[in-house]
């Protein structure tokens, strides 16, 4: 079986995913949390946000639940293809 498919469609997710991330923290600077787009952002975002923010307190006003989250989407991509990689 080919899994260069596979891997090629876990990096786009999670480029995908890392600039939505991005760009959510980014608007939240600008837009009000009720802006449609922001809203939209937020539905995504959050549910992964959420349990990063229960086990990492803020360090004043900064969040870097966003921060984290990238890692994780990145290291579990790596982890991901790691595993598919000799199979392909």
């Amino acid at each position: 079986m080919e899994f260069g498919l596979l891997i090629q469609l876990i990096r786009l997710i999670a480029q995908i995913l890392t600039w939505i991330v991005i760009a959510s923290a980014l608007l939240s600077f600008f837009l009000p949390p009720y802006h449609p787009v922001r809203e939209a952002l937020d539905r995504i975002v959050d549910p992964m946000l959420n349990p990063i923010r229960r086990v990492v307190p803020t360090a004043g006003a900064f969040d870097f639940s966003p921060l984290i989250l990238i890692l994780a989407i990145d290291l579990l991509s790596r982890v991901l293809i790691a595993i598919l990689l000799p199979l392909s």
